[in-house]
């Protein structure tokens, strides 16, 4: 008989919400991920961007393996 063995991923994602979204040193904090838009980006798509994000159709999110968190998490 087979065994089938399902695969766990060492990779997570965080996502906004989770307690370890935010990122602080000590003097910083900063979320773990987010967006950055060029300032050559015409109005017109910012204002779809703004609408997208506030709608939560777009949402940033972190991917991390999960023993650089447990090594963060270690370090505090």
């Amino acid at each position: 008989m087979t065994k089938f063995v399902p695969y766990k991923s060492k990779i997570i994602t965080i996502r906004p919400g989770n307690k370890h979204w935010i990122m602080n040193d000590g003097i910083i904090s900063c979320t773990r991920a987010g967006f950055e838009i060029s300032d050559t980006c015409p109005q017109e798509y910012l204002m779809i961007i703004a609408q997208a994000i506030d709608n939560n159709w777009i949402k940033p999110v972190a991917n991390l393996f999960d023993h650089e968190l447990t090594f963060e998490i270690l370090s505090q």
